[in-house]
C-alpha cells in the first residue's frame, strides 16, 4: 500500500468516563479496518489496547494506549492514529496528554449511564484545547434505554450543536445514516428531519453555500465537506454517533465517518507553542508541512524492563527520518534517531519517516522526557509547549522498605514511575518518603507496578501531617554553658528574647549584642544552636516557625570560649525562653475544591462540615455538576478520597492546596503533646 500523505492522516482520542466502552470500541474499529481478525474482550484480557498485566487484572484501562493502523479507501492510503485514554479520574495524568496529540476528541458516552462527570470534564478540556469534538453514544443494544431523552440531555449539557449523524434502528441492532445517504427508518425521530437539521447547521458557516441551499433546496455531499470541516473546527457542530462495540452496530459507520469527515492535520487547529527570547515570550503556531523545521511533542513516556524507555511523540511540522539528528528542548547536543516506530498496543512497527500528524515513537533515548519538544534546529531551543493543566496530586502514602538496603532501589523505581506519569510525585519530608497521586487507586496501581517490575517489598502508612509550633507571647531566655575537664574548658553565656511574628513569616535571627561581650565570631554558633531547637520542636517535636530571636547580651572567656560552647548556650537559652512564651501547636489548613454531581452536594458538604471545614460556597456548573469550595484542616482529610468516591459513586473529584497555618484546637494539641512526651519518656 502507498505511503499516506498528510491529507490521509487522522488522529483521534477516545475519552470519557470509565466503563463507557472506549477500549472495546477501539477493538471494534481495528476489526472493522481489517487490522485484526475479531475484536478481543476486556473481560478476557485479550484487547489490543489493554495489554498491560495490571490492566488485564483490573479489567480497565490504566494508562494511555496508542493503536495506529493503515487502511486503503478508494485507492488512497489512509493512516489512523487512535488513542485509547483511561476513564478513571485517578489516571487523568494519562488521559489529558491525549488531547495534546490529536485533531479530534471523541467523547464516549455509556447509553445506560448517560452523561457522567468524566465525559463533561473531557468535553470541556477538548473545547479549551480548540479540538474538533464528536460524541459517541455506545452500548445502544442495552435494555430499557431512553435514547431520545439522552440526545436531549447531550444538547442541554454541550449545546444545540450536538446533532446526530446517524440514528439507532432495529432496536439498536444497526444504525441509519443521516448525512451521506439519508434513508430508512430509525428507532426514534425522522432520518429526513435529522438530515435537514444537519444541513441547516453546516451551511451556516458558508454564506455562498447557504444562499445556494436556500435557492435550490439541496446541496451535494461534495459541497458539504469543506464547510463541515470548518463547522467542526469552530465547534459549530458536534456530531453524535450511535454504536454498540459489543454487537458491532454502528462501528463500521463510525470508521467511515473518521475516514471521510474528521479533519486531517492540515484542516485541524494547529497547536500553539511559546518562544521565550530575551526575557519575552510570544506565541507561535506550528506549520503542518514537511518542508518546515521539524517540531514534535513528547506526550507519553513508557519504561519497559526489557525494551527500555519508549518516547511517544506527535509531529506537528517538518519531517523526521531514521538517522535524523534531533535536539531535546534546549539541549546543545543532538541525538540521532535510530528507528521510528508506529505503535499498536504492545506491538511496534518500523516506519521510514514521520510527517506532520504522525504519532510515532523512538526508543532507548535516556535524556528524553515527558512534555519534551523535539526539533532539528538549534534556534528552536527556546520553543516550549504550553503546559497541560493537571489536577493536584493530593493523595499520598509514606513508603518504608521491608528490607534494609532497598532504599536506593526504591528511589530508582520511584524515579521511573514519576517519569511515566506527570500526576505522580515524590516528596521527602519529616524523615519519610511520600508518593502522591490523584487518588487511592492511582497510588495503589503505581506501587503494584513498581513492586512487580522491581521485586521490592514495601510497607505503606498514611503520611505524617506537617504540624508546626510557634509562640504566643514575648519571653526572655538565659543559659550558661560551662565545662571544665582539667585542660582547656568550654564557656559561653547567652541572653536572648523571643517575639511572635505574623503567621507565615518564618524565622528571624537578630544580633543586638553590644560592647563585644560576645565576640562576633561566636554569633553564628548561637544561631546554629537556635536553629537546632527550631528543627526539633519544643512541645510536640514539630518545627518551630513565625518567631524572632534577638540575642542581646552574654559573656565569653578569653581562653575557654569556643564555638561548641555557644552552640549549646544558644540552644539552652532558646528552650528557656520557649517555656515562658506560651508555645502553640499549628495545624495546616487547606483549600479544598470538589467537583461533584449536583445530586450529591448535600452529602459532600455534610461530610466536609464534619471534618471541621469552613464552607466558602457551592456553584452549579454545566452538565449537571457543581463545584464546592471550602477550607479544612489537613489532619481531617485522611480518608476523604475514599469517602468522596463512595458518596458520588466514583464521579467526584477534588483538589487540595495549602492555604495557611492556624492554631490547633486544644484537644488535638493536648493529644499530640501527650504522645510526644510519652515517646520521649520511652526513648
Amino acid at each position: 500500500m502507498a505511503r499516506a500523505t498528510i491529507g490521509g492522516i487522522r488522529t483521534l482520542a477516545l475519552v470519557g468516563q470509565a466503563g463507557a466502552g472506549k477500549t472495546s470500541l477501539a477493538e471494534g474499529l481495528l476489526a472493522a479496518a481489517g487490522v485484526i481478525g475479531s475484536g478481543g474482550s476486556v473481560e478476557r484480557g485479550s484487547t489490543v489496547c489493554d495489554y498491560d498485566p495490571l490492566e488485564r487484572s483490573y479489567h480497565h484501562s490504566l494508562r494511555l494506549a496508542v493503536a495506529s493502523f493503515e487502511i486503503e479507501r478508494n485507492g488512497a492510503a489512509l493512516r489512523v492514529h487512535l488513542l485509547d485514554a483511561p476513564g478513571y479520574t485517578d489516571f487523568l495524568g494519562h488521559a489529558l496528554p491525549a488531547l495534546d496529540a490529536v485533531e479530534t476528541a471523541a467523547i464516549v458516552i455509556n447509553a445506560q449511564n448517560g452523561i457522567e462527570l468524566g465525559a463533561v470534564r473531557m468535553m470541556q478540556r477538548a473545547q479549551k484545547n480548540g479540538l474538533c469534538r464528536i460524541v459517541i453514544v455506545n452500548r445502544i443494544d442495552a435494555e430499557n434505554l431512553d435514547l431520545p431523552r439522552l440526545l436531549e440531555e447531550l444538547q442541554q449539557a454541550f449545546g444545540k450543536e450536538c446533532l446526530p449523524l446517524n440514528l439507532p434502528a432495529g432496536r439498536g441492532t444497526r444504525v441509519s445514516d443521516c448525512f451521506f445517504a439519508p434513508a430508512g427508518e430509525s428507532d426514534f425521530s425522522s432520518v429526513a428531519a435529522v438530515h435537514s437539521a444537519l444541513i441547516d447547521q453546516v451551511v451556516e458557516v458558508d454564506e455562498k453555500l447557504m444562499a445556494s441551499y436556500l435557492e435550490k433546496g439541496e446541496v451535494s455531499p461534495a459541497e458539504l465537506h469543506e464547510p463541515f470541516e470548518r463547522a467542526l473546527r469552530e465547534g459549530h457542530i458536534i456530531p453524535v454517533l450511535f454504536t454498540s462495540a459489543k454487537t458491532g452496530a454502528g462501528v463500521k459507520e463510525l470508521l467511515d465517518v473518521i475516514l471521510r469527515l474528521l479533519p486531517n492535520p492540515l484542516e485541524g487547529n494547529p497547536p500553539v507553542y511559546s518562544r521565550t527570547e530575551g526575557g519575552e515570550t510570544r506565541d507561535i503556531t506550528a506549520n503542518p508541512v514537511p518542508g518546515a523545521h521539524a517540531l514534535a511533542h513528547v506526550f507519553k513516556i513508557e519504561i519497559d524492563p526489557y525494551v527500555g524507555k519508549l518516547a511517544v511523540f506527535r509531529v506537528h511540522q517538518g519531517r523526521i527520518t531514521p538517522n535524523s539528528p534531533l535536539y531535546i528542548g534546549d539541549a546543545r547536543k543532538p541525538f540521532k534517531v535510530g528507528h521510528l516506530y508506529m505503535i499498536r498496543g504492545k506491538e511496534h512497527f518500523e516506519v521510514p519517516e514521520a510527517i506532520p500528524g504522525d504519532i510515532l515513537a523512538v526508543a532507548k533515548i535516556d535524556d528524553i522526557h515527558f512534555d519534551a519538544i523535539l526539533h532539528d534546529d538549534p534556534e528552536d531551543a527556546a520553543i516550549h509547549a504550553r503546559p497541560t493543566e493537571f489536577p493536584a496530586s493530593v493523595f499520598g502514602v509514606a513508603l518504608v522498605a521491608k528490607k534494609r538496603g532497598d532504599e536506593q532501589k526504591i528511589a530508582d523505581a520511584l524515579h521511573k514511575l514519576v517519569e511515566q506519569d506527570p500526576c505522580l510525585r515524590v516528596e521527602h519530608a519529616a524523615h519519610e518518603t511520600v508518593l502522591r497521586g490523584l487518588g487511592e487507586l492511582h497510588v495503589r496501581v503505581a506501587l503494584a507496578r513498581m513492586q512487580e517490575q522491581n521485586r521490592l517489598e514495601l510497607e505503606t502508612r498514611p503520611p505524617s501531617v506537617p504540624f508546626r509550633e510557634t509562640i504566643g507571647a514575648k519571653a526572655e531566655g538565659h543559659a550558661r554553658h560551662k565545662k571544665q575537664t582539667g585542660g582547656a574548658g568550654q564557656f559561653g553565656e547567652v541572653y536572648l528574647r523571643v517575639e511572635p511574628l505574623a503567621r507565615g513569616s518564618g524565622f528571624e535571627f537578630v544580633d543586638k549584642v553590644k560592647g563585644g561581650v560576645i565576640p562576633s565570631q561566636f554569633i553564628p554558633a548561637i544561631e546554629k544552636g537556635v536553629r537546632q531547637v527550631l528543627e526539633t520542636g519544643y512541645i510536640a517535636g514539630y518545627p518551630i516557625q513565625d518567631l524572632r530571636v534577638i540575642v542581646y547580651d552574654g559573656k565569653h572567656h578569653a581562653v575557654d570560649s569556643k564555638e561548641v560552647a555557644f552552640v549549646s548556650a544558644g540552644r539552652k537559652a532558646l528552650l528557656d525562653a520557649l517555656a515562658k512564651a506560651r508555645p502553640i501547636l499549628l495545624e495546616p489548613i487547606m483549600e479544598v475544591e470538589a467537583t461533584v454531581p449536583e445530586a450529591q452536594i448535600g452529602d459532600v458538604t455534610g461530610d466536609l462540615t464534619a471534618r471541621r471545614a469552613h464552607l466558602k460556597g457551592a456553584e452549579p456548573l454545566r452538565g449537571g455538576v457543581a463545584r464546592i469550595a471550602a477550607v479544612v484542616p489537613l489532619s481531617e482529610m485522611e480518608n476523604f478520597p475514599s469517602r468522596l468516591k463512595s458518596l458520588t459513586a466514583g464521579a467526584g473529584t477534588y483538589t487540595l492546596e495549602f492555604s495557611r497555618y492556624e492554631p490547633a484546637p486544644a484537644p488535638l494539641q493536648h493529644k499530640l503533646v501527650s504522645q510526644y512526651k510519652r515517646k520521649d519518656e520511652e526513648d
